[in-house]
């Protein structure tokens, strides 16, 4: 009591503040996207899948916020009444999970060899060379990153050695947002190369794979490689990330893993040019009005309004990659939006972004005729008129000459009669 007092009448010695400290930029950017993500909603994982086709699509900020924000489409789409079909089956979900235990058994002795014989024929078998499978375990995903960075660094220090990391962490910036990733496996040459290793549970038939499932890995693996070379930028001298991964897959109809090399150069450079291309998350997020919240929890007309507070930009293609995708469908056909039809439509057709507008365009009732577009739709539009006009035309006398025909037989069987 008598130290209160002191201070209080003293003034020598000023009384401390009681404001609490700024927040930093990061911060406020995670304050902000856990109020969007609404309360107590635990925020989801944003992995390189969804990175991928993020990527094919950098133009949609709704994706981007929801992802940024660490929203479940799948619940959010539930709750607006679009529910999404988008997704891995239980059962593929287990089968895989098992096919990888195997790849990786007695120390991913097999995956090793597998690397070995497919990348590096060169380096010393794994049989008979040093092998590490180095502990990454650690408390959060930014302790698990930590982790992989030091086991990497230790790692490429180590000449001579194989190391195998497990599912190890690793950090991507996304418009200004941190997404934590999760390979299935690195390995660590003995030259100190890195190379990204991805597992599925689709089969290679007479050594080939379905060239679509393939692609996706090849963009999903795409999304390691950049993020490991962020991871080796911080090294000196940096190690070389390989380009060429390793794609393990079960052999024809049974569970023995193959793998086949996969040259993901190009994925890569498209995936760093449209990850780049992102608008901040912070960005979008300050645009978005006050009390704007994502969480399942809120009524339909009341979580509609959000979502539709965020503008998207819905094509084809988000149909086999975004859960969001049949309700975004929606909103594109009841506002008439040519993206219905695809990007190229879309593309060819300039500045006329709804159907009214190019028919409008193609009736000659709007439109520059000096626009490419419009000129083009307005001869399309001819044509097809000429055309309709012509089979028409002939249609109508093929109908008399047949009637004609039909009249002289009934009269024949007629008078036969």
């Amino acid at each position: 009591m008598s130290d209160f007092h002191g201070s209080a009448s003293s003034g020598s010695e000023p009384e401390p503040s009681r404001t609490p400290p700024p927040r930093t930029r990061g911060t406020r950017l995670r304050h902000r996207l856990a109020e969007l993500r609404g309360p107590d909603v635990p925020a989801k994982a944003l992995d390189a899948r969804a990175l991928a086709a993020l990527a094919a699509n950098p133009g949609c900020r709704r994706r981007a916020i929801l992802d940024g924000a660490g929203v479940d489409k799948a619940s959010l789409a539930s709750a607006l009444g679009s529910p999404s079909v988008f997704g891995q089956s239980q059962f593929a979900f287990t089968r895989g999970n098992a096919f990888e235990a195997r790849v990786k058994a007695d120390g991913g002795a097999e995956l090793l060899r597998l690397v070995h014989e497919r990348l590096d024929r060169g380096a010393e078998s794994p049989a008979e060379a040093p092998v590490r499978v180095p502990d990454l375990s650690a408390t959060g995903p930014e302790g698990r990153a930590a982790r992989t960075s030091l086991a990497l660094r230790e790692a490429t220090g180590t000449p001579g050695t194989w190391t195998l990391l497990d599912h190890p962490m690793l950090a991507l910036e996304v418009a200004g947002s941190p997404a934590f990733l999760e390979p299935d496996a690195v390995v660590v040459h003995p030259d100190g190369g890195w190379t990204v290793v991805e597992i599925k549970s689709f089969p290679m038939l007479d050594g080939s794979a379905d060239p679509a499932k393939v692609g996706a890995a090849a963009r999903q693996a795409a999304v390691y490689v950049l993020a490991l070379e962020r991871v080796a930028a911080r090294l000196d001298p940096a190690p070389r990330v390989r380009h060429r991964v390793l794609l393990v897959c079960p052999r024809d109809f049974s569970n023995l893993p193959t793998a086949s090399a996969v040259d993901v150069r190009k994925q890569r450079a498209v995936t760093d040019r449209q990850l780049a291309r992102l608008t901040r998350i912070e960005e979008i997020a300050d645009a978005l009005p006050e009390g704007v919240c994502f969480s399942p929890e809120l009524p339909a007309e009341e979580l509609t309004a959000a979502v539709e507070a965020v503008p998207a930009t819905y094509a084809p293609e988000c149909l086999s990659a975004c859960e969001l995708a049949f309700h975004c469908r929606a909103r594109s056909r009841e506002a008439g939006a040519v993206t219905c039809l695809g990007r190229p439509v879309r593309a060819e057709l300039g500045g006329l972004s709804t159907v009214e507008d190019v028919l409008a365009a193609a009736r000659g009732e709007a439109g520059d005729p000096d626009d490419p577009a419009v000129a083009a739709l307005r001869r399309a539009a001819r044509l097809r008129a000429e055309a309709l006009a012509t089979a028409g035309a002939a249609g109508g006398a093929a109908a008399s000459g047949a009637a004609a025909g039909g009249g002289s037989g009934a009269g024949g069987v007629s008078a036969c009669h």
